[in-house]
C-alpha cells in the first residue's frame, strides 16, 4: 500500500527539464512528495532502492545508464517478495519525441511523456497514477505485470529498427590473425561482458566486438533463450532448470560445468517446466 501523501522520484538529466516537471508536478498534484532528483540512471536506481517512491520518472536517455536500464535493474533488485515486500513503483517514461520508443511505451501499455511536458498531457497521467495508487489486492501480480512490460519494452527495443538483417547461421569470429567459421548451432549460450560479446561452445570461449543487442534480432528466438538481459542460452543445450529455497532460478547446461543465472525478467519463460 501506499503512504498516505506519495512521493516520487524523478531521474533527468537535464536541470532545467528537472526543474520544470517538479514545478509542475508541485502545482498539478500538490500532495506528492518529490523526494529526491537525480541526473543519472545509476543514481536512480540506488535512490529508489533506499527511498522506495511509489512513483519514478525515468528520462529515457541519460549519461552511463538509460531510463529503461534503470528501470530494468531496479526491478531485478526490488524488494516484491519476504516480509520486506513492497509495490514497485509506478512507471513514467519521460522522452523526447520518438516514433519507435513511443510506439514500444504504447503497445506495453507503459505511461510516458513528452518533452516538452504539457499540462494536459501530465493531468491524465497524474489521474491514471492516482487511480494505479489505489491499495492493490496483490502486489505480486502488479509487479509481475510490471516484468511482462518492461520484458516487453526489451525485447521490442524502443529503438528505431534497421533494414532486417538476416538470421544468424555462422559467426565469423577473429583467432589471432585467422578468421574461424562457428557454426550457430555449437554455441551453447552468449554473454555480454564489457565491449565484448562471449560466445560460449562446449569446448571454448570466443570473443565478438559485435553487441548481443545486434545479435538478437538475427536468431530464432525458439531455438535461443534470453535468461538475462546480458545472457542468451541455445535451448537444446540446457540440461536442468533448477531453483533453490530462495526462488533462485539456475540454468545447468548439458556440455559446460558452469550454471547460468536466470533473471527476475525471463523466469516466467520456466514457470510452467
Amino acid at each position: 500500500m501506499t503512504s498516505a501523501r506519495p512521493t516520487a522520484l524523478i531521474a533527468e538529466d537535464e536541470p532545467l527539464l528537472a526543474q520544470g516537471l517538479r514545478l509542475q508536478l508541485a502545482q498539478q498534484w500538490p500532495q506528492l512528495d518529490v523526494l529526491v532528483t537525480v541526473a543519472d540512471g545509476v543514481a536512480a536506481v540506488r535512490e529508489a532502492l533506499v527511498r522506495q517512491p511509489d512513483v519514478l520518472f525515468f528520462d529515457v536517455r541519460m549519461p552511463g545508464q538509460s531510463g529503461l536500464d534503470a528501470a530494468a535493474e531496479l526491478a531485478e533488485r526490488w524488494p516484491a517478495s519476504g516480509p520486506h515486500a513492497r509495490a514497485f513503483p509506478q512507471l513514467v517514461f519521460v522522452t523526447a519525441y520518438d516514433h519507435y520508443a513511443i510506439s514500444a511505451f504504447e503497445a506495453q501499455a507503459v505511461d510516458y511523456l513528452l518533452k516538452p511536458v504539457e499540462s494536459a498531457r501530465l493531468q491524465k497521467t497524474i489521474d491514471r497514477l492516482q487511480q494505479r495508487l489505489a491499495p492493490s489486492a496483490s502486489v505480486q501480480d502488479a509487479f509481475e505485470n510490471t516484468l511482462t512490460q518492461l520484458r516487453g519494452l526489451l525485447e521490442q527495443g524502443a529503438a528505431p529498427v534497421s533494414i532486417a538483417a538476416p538470421p544468424l547461421t555462422v559467426l565469423q569470429v577473429g583467432v589471432g590473425s585467422a578468421i574461424q567459421l562457428i557454426a550457430l548451432q555449437d554455441v551453447v549460450y552468449f554473454e555480454a561482458a564489457d565491449k565484448y560479446l562471449r560466445v560460449l561452445t562446449a569446448e571454448r570461449e570466443y570473443l565478438l566486438r559485435t553487441p548481443l543487442k545486434e545479435i538478437l534480432p538475427r536468431l530464432n528466438t525458439q531455438q535461443f533463450w534470453q535468461i538475462h538481459r546480458g545472457t542468451v542460452v541455445q535451448a537444446a543445450h540446457i540440461a536442468a532448470i533448477q531453483r533453490d529455497e530462495t526462488g533462485r532460478t539456475t540454468v545447468v547446461l548439458k556440455k559446460r560445468s558452469e550454471t547460468l543465472t536466470v533473471s527476475r525478467l525471463y523466469a516466467s519463460r520456466f514457470r510452467a517446466m
